[in-house]
């Protein structure tokens, strides 16, 4: 039911209800309050204690308007148990008429200790008290509001909203009884009545605090429909065809030969669940977590094989070119001895070059594929495509994954999917908004790999950095030193990297330093991170561009300025670029004072945890899932009233609920989501 049903609403109204959100009398009932005030009691003034928000009546004693420090009305309230000053800072004539010395008023708003210990209320509600003017019965709620919406408006509309269904009975209970008694909830209709109209008595603090039994029946309801919708999904998924691709031992004996290095348990156990996955004859799913350094990517080879072996192409997308690059250069040194084509596309060949590796692709001489975006753009045709590898899959949107899987070629077919993140997903996160996906984690760092030491140094300790960089490059080994990101401006961002460049090359002319940054083109950033790699550069400058894909076992030491600007996941990135080699990793974290506090407490996570999973979850603990998540909230259905940390038995209640549901009341599953999510949940899933 579109806003425009709800009744006779002018246009302005109706514009700000959509600011809102509000397209619906469903829209409406669910827009609970942020708080609640207390008018169905008063307090005795000498009752009114600092920190408290009450509500008083009294008369008021005496009335002053003050033009210093800045202008403001002043009355003095007093009843028979003593008196305390309102403040008003913002006010208006007729308001300071109406509370005149004699009037009795009521007022309501936080006690504080004001001037010379006196006891005040700054910008109190405040009302003229009638003859008949009794106490509230129920708590008055607080909404989100925008502007040129008064409140008592809004809470009007939304008594009128949950009126009209109540009788259309479109607030009737829609799950099923062995649902309702195996989890004690209340009904609810009555929790949206309780959080709307709190009667006199409910604690405010358990309806502020979202532990109310009304509270935990909307949230388990918003977290049912979420878990429906995923597994609805995934279970979908099943009903799609996918090509077969059989384990091909032989070219899989040969590769592991041939490497330098032997596979961790945790390895072994990811690429036995990747390839019963793929063996499948429906399309893969399945999210790769590992933290860095953990050896994705010879999973990732050890998939692509499984593919090629079986006749399908394999394209593997990254999000920048140097992490594409690194690909190219490992996955070609593996598999090229193997007699496997390979394929490269990026956004800046040139195009005689490109052509000729469209070609490729086109005919299947190029079994695997590497790239960028380029990769899904309309012009790239496979031959026949049995496997899409995604790095960094969060950094991509659901509609370029989605192009690349559509591009199966003629067999009517969608090709597996293995996404490969170092941003560790914590449980709760994948409870609930990976719930659509099958999960791999490789929960075990190579032998020989040490934690790398983090320190925090002050920037006014610049010297002290200065003299560590000279002793590890005298010393034979090699360094990062990344610029801060600058978000305003990729511009600035340029200008600070090249200016620290031409810094350092004249406070260490003996040492061979060079510049790496976004604008730089593919040949460019290509040289430059050779020459590194070959240890020709000793100290390599940097914006954030080596942030992923950057894999130099001699370098040991990484300096990043003005720490405090990066999120937690950057800078866990940043660092796990160091410490790959036989020498221990030190990673120096320089800010620059005043931190704020979000700043500080992020420093102080990464100072005291190298485990990814463990900074992912304080992560989401400072961000929130809807920033954790970032690009892949599109088609998501975000919550709005659980809390992941907080309501992690919910989840598992809804989850477990959802299976039951899908399985045993396919009907009531389908009008669960509808009333929660309408048409979101038949959104295409990437």
């Amino acid at each position: 039911m579109a806003v425009r049903t709800l009744g006779p609403l002018d246009e302005s109204l109706r514009k700000k209800l959509e600011k809102l959100g509000l397209f619906s009398d469903f829209d409406l009932v669910l827009h609970l309050p942020l708080r609640y005030e207390d008018e169905t009691r008063l307090t005795p003034v000498s009752e009114a204690v600092p920190g408290n928000t009450v509500q008083i009546e009294g008369v008021v004693a005496e009335q002053e308007v003050l033009v210093r420090p800045r202008r403001q009305l002043v009355c003095r309230v007093e009843d028979v148990s003593g008196s305390l000053y309102l403040r008003f800072f913002s006010f208006y004539a007729s308001q300071a008429a109406a509370w005149s010395p004699g009037v009795r008023v009521r007022a309501l708003g936080e006690v504080r200790t004001g001037f010379h210990g006196t006891v005040e209320m700054v910008h109190p509600k405040c009302r003229v008290v009638r003859h008949d003017m009794g106490l509230a019965n129920t708590l008055t709620p607080v909404y989100p509001v925008t502007a040129g919406l008064p409140q008592r408006t809004l809470a009007k509309l939304i008594l009128q909203a949950f009126e009209r269904l109540q009788k259309k009975r479109l607030l009737q209970e829609i799950l099923p009884a062995a649902i309702l008694s195996a989890y004690p909830l209340p009904a609810f209709a009555d929790s949206l009545s309780i959080l709307h109209c709190p009667p006199a008595g409910v604690s405010i603090a358990s309806l502020q605090q979202r532990s109310h039994p009304a509270w935990y029946r909307i949230k388990f309801d918003e977290l049912l429909a979420q878990q429906l919708s995923m597994r609805s999904h995934y279970r979908q998924r099943h009903s799609q065809r996918a090509p077969v691709l059989l384990q091909q031992a032989g070219l899989r004996q040969t590769l592991l030969k041939v490497l330098p290095f032997g596979l961790t348990d945790a390895q072994h156990r990811v690429v036995a669940e990747i390839s019963r996955d793929l063996a499948r004859p429906y399309p893969m799913q399945r999210l790769l977590q590992g933290d860095v350094g953990s050896g994705k990517t010879v999973v990732a080879a050890l998939a692509a094989l499984q593919s090629i072996g079986s006749g399908y192409q394999v394209a593997v997308m990254a999000p920048t070119e140097i992490l594409a690059e690194q690909h190219l250069r490992k996955l070609s040194e593996w598999l090229t001895p193997l007699g496997i084509g390979i394929g490269w596309l990026s956004g800046n060949q040139k195009k005689n070059r490109r052509n000729e590796a469209l070609e490729k692709v086109a005919s299947g001489a190029a079994m695997l594929v590497i790239g960028t975006h380029a990769l899904f753009q309309e012009t790239v045709q496979f031959r026949r495509l049995g496997l899409v590898i995604i790095d960094e899959q969060h950094r991509f949107g659901v509609g370029q994954r989605l192009a690349l899987r559509m591009k199966g070629g003629s067999e009517n077919v969608i090709p597996h999917q293995l996404m490969m993140s170092a941003t560790p997903i914590p449980r709760t996160l994948s409870m609930s908004y990976f719930a659509d996906l099958d999960v791999s984690v490789i929960n075990q760092l190579p032998p020989g790999r040490s934690p790398v030491v983090t320190r925090l140094i002050d920037s006014t300790r610049r010297e002290e950095i200065i003299t560590r960089i000279r002793e590890a490059c005298l010393a034979g080994r090699q360094a990062y030193w990344v610029c801060p990101l600058i978000e305003e401006s990729e511009v600035l961002q340029l200008k600070t990297a090249v200016e620290t460049c031409e810094t350092l090359s004249r406070i260490f002319p003996d040492l061979s330093i060079a510049l790496i940054h976004g604008r730089l083109n593919s040949e460019e950033k290509s040289a430059v991170m050779a020459e590194f790699s070959r240890g020709q550069v000793q100290l390599l400058v940097a914006t954030t561009v080596i942030e992923v894909g950057v894999d130099v076992p001699n370098a040991s030491l990484m300096v990043i300025e003005h720490a405090e600007r990066m999120g937690l996941s950057q800078l866990h990135q940043l660092r796990g670029r160091i410490g790959r080699g036989s020498a221990t990793g030190v990673c120096i974290l320089m800010y620059q004072q005043p931190l704020s506090e979000v700043a500080r407490k992020r420093l102080q996570i990464i100072f005291e945890h190298n485990d990814g999973f463990e900074i992912a979850r304080q992560d989401l603990l400072l961000r929130g899932p809807g920033e954790f998540l970032g690009t892949r909230q599109s088609g998501v259905p975000l919550l709005r009233f659980a809390d992941l940390e907080e309501d992690t038995a919910l989840l598992e209640m809804a989850r477990n609920a959802a299976e039951e549901m899908l399985r045993n009341y396919p009907d009531e599953a389908q009008r669960h989501m509808q009333r929660w999510l309408g048409r979101k949940e038949d959104y295409l899933r990437a």
